[in-house]
């Protein structure tokens, strides 16, 4: 049985931190126009960009996920266009070890419809 991942959404806009599930929750649906009930990963930063929060719900209750970086930085891309940014699950990995999405770029997806 194939599971679908979840979707992953990153909020482009650096956040307070200060602001736990509820704050989190509230700016997942005024600012990004989303559900925070669906299961999707939302994913914030500091203006420092040295620490995440990831909100998701699990069926039974929020969780909060929080990554603190020791001498570093997030690559956040804060160029890209939109407040929303939808991520892969490879894009969201490159961003936890530090490479910049902005410049990576995996192989493009082909879809056929028969072997000829």
């Amino acid at each position: 049985m194939f599971v679908e991942p979840p979707a992953i959404y990153l909020h482009k806009a650096p956040v307070d931190f200060r602001k736990s599930i509820n704050g989190l929750s509230a700016i997942v649906e005024s600012e990004m126009a989303l559900s925070p009930f669906s299961g999707a990963l939302f994913i914030f930063c500091n203006r420092q960009r040295d620490k995440l929060k990831v909100l998701y719900w699990d069926k039974t209750g929020f969780c909060l996920w929080y990554k603190r970086l020791e001498k570093a930085k997030f690559k956040w891309p804060r160029k890209m266009p939109g407040s929303t940014i939808t991520l892969t699950e490879q894009q969201w990995a490159w961003l936890l070890d530090g490479l910049d999405i902005t410049l990576m770029k995996g192989h493009q997806p082909l879809h056929f419809s028969a072997i000829t």
